[in-house]
């Protein structure tokens, strides 16, 4: 492919997605001139069978709301559902709320209408938009990695809150050490983007005392929680998304500005390893 003119030629950029959700992003920042590596710092499993999820899915019911804040969450949520053979599809109680479009569109392909998913796609965002939940009982399924500020929030307000495990959130696969300390290490990499708190603590964990490279690094970020957690690990975001999607924060880079930076090093099989 002729990269001439693209807003990205020239970069090595680290994608610290799980496996499974790394591709798109790596072909998206191929088309724009990047080479993508992907490293996943952070692994997805799902919930034991017969666990707190599967008794409020077959409960599904009772719940005024059901709010996913992520696509995991959503997959995990419909994965159980059909284990259980309870169907999601066409319902008009409870109602759904997703924290972006995509988490939402992952739902609706499933046949769940989703009611609410803020302008802003932050979990803070979707309780204010929930309005008055005084007196609702809400099914919050999320990672076991997630903080407590959005139950809280809900709680403060009056509401009745299951919070359920639906997905864990394993931090720095094994797998991925020896790669990730070779990539900043040797300075192979000029930018890592992170999509999550979690992915920037796994990347922290795997990389121990080694991290003097990512200070050299343009470090890009989906949202200023995700920001906020590069900041708790010591170091600074470069860019920072305005739209909190994996093509804001494509976006905001090519905004930042695209090409090789100064110092990086080459390495001719980084385009082979963002393929698998």
């Amino acid at each position: 492919m002729n990269t001439d003119g693209l807003p990205l030629v020239g970069r090595r950029i680290l994608v610290t997605r799980p496996w499974h959700q790394s591709r798109q992003m790596c072909d998206r920042l191929s088309r724009l001139g990047a080479q993508p590596v992907a490293v996943p710092t952070i692994t997805i499993a799902g919930p034991r069978p017969g666990g707190p999820l599967d008794t409020s899915i077959r409960l599904i019911d009772r719940y005024d709301w059901v709010v996913i804040t992520s696509t995991n969450g959503a997959r995990a949520v419909l994965a159980r559902a059909q284990a259980l053979n309870v169907n999601l599809a066409g319902r008009t109680r409870p109602r759904w709320a997703a924290i972006g479009p995509s988490t939402a569109a992952t739902l609706e392909e499933a046949g769940v209408r989703v009611a609410l998913t803020p302008s802003r796609y932050l979990t803070g965002a979707v309780a204010e938009a929930l309005a008055d939940v005084a007196g609702l009982r809400i099914l919050l399924p999320r990672t076991n990695a997630a903080g407590p500020a959005l139950g809280e929030a809900l709680i403060a307000r009056g509401a009745i809150v299951d919070e359920v495990t639906a997905y864990r959130t394993v931090l720095a696969p094994q797998r991925s050490c020896a790669e990730v300390r070779r990539l900043i290490g040797s300075r192979a990499v000029d930018t890592v983007l992170f999509t999550s708190a979690s992915t920037v603590r796994g990347l922290a964990r795997l990389l121990g005392e080694e991290r003097d490279g990512l200070r050299a690094m343009v470090i890009g970020c989906i949202g200023p929680v995700t920001a906020a957690a590069v900041a708790d690990e010591g170091f600074e975001a470069t860019v920072v998304a305005s739209e909190h999607t994996t093509d804001g924060l494509i976006a905001a880079l090519v905004a930042h500005g695209g090409g090789r930076l100064a110092g990086i090093k080459g390495d001719d099989d980084v385009r082979d390893r963002a393929a698998r």
